[in-house]
């Protein structure tokens, strides 16, 4: 199956699609940030065909989310470690967390972000790092960047004038 190459779109969102965009790839970094690294854990816990668990860590190892490195000679086993990058990615599943929890999970919450010295559960809100305020639709909005080409500027212009 061919895919789209959103690599070259001026799109952020579209642009993370194309390195993460597979739903395996987003559950085995999720695997990954619960300390999974071998390639039979992530089968074992993802219960997916070996095929297409080697295709999608090539993936993340390609796209620069894991490493593949070496731990055995005889025979030669591989652990997948997450990059720098891969480690960035950590507020995109915080978000699929707190979204989950609130408009998929009517039976409760199977997992929290908890604060690690008390145990308390966080309440997620997104931050402007720059003021300190909470990043809300009344406040905020998308803007084109300088590298948005016309496109974009029109798309978001338009967005503008409707709110």
């Amino acid at each position: 199956m061919k895919h789209t190459d959103f690599g070259q779109m001026p799109c952020p969102i579209a642009r993370s699609l194309g390195k993460v965009g597979e739903w395996w790839s987003i559950l085995i970094l999720r695997d990954a940030f619960y300390g999974l690294t071998r390639f039979d854990e992530f089968e074992k816990s993802l219960k997916i065909a070996p095929n297409m668990l080697t295709r999608r860590l090539a993936g993340l190892v390609a796209g620069g989310l894991m490493e593949k490195r070496q731990y055995s000679a005889r025979p030669p086993r591989y652990e997948y470690l997450l990059t720098k990058e891969g480690r960035a990615f950590k507020p995109v599943l915080l978000a699929f967390i707190a979204w989950g929890n609130e408009h998929l999970a009517p039976e409760g919450a199977s997992l929290l972000v908890v604060n690690r010295e008390t145990g308390e559960p966080a309440t997620q809100i997104l931050i402007d790092a720059n003021s300190g305020r909470a990043i809300s639709d009344e406040d905020y909005m998308f803007a084109p960047g300088p590298a948005a080409n016309e496109v974009m500027r029109m798309r978001l212009s338009q967005a503008a004038k409707q709110l």
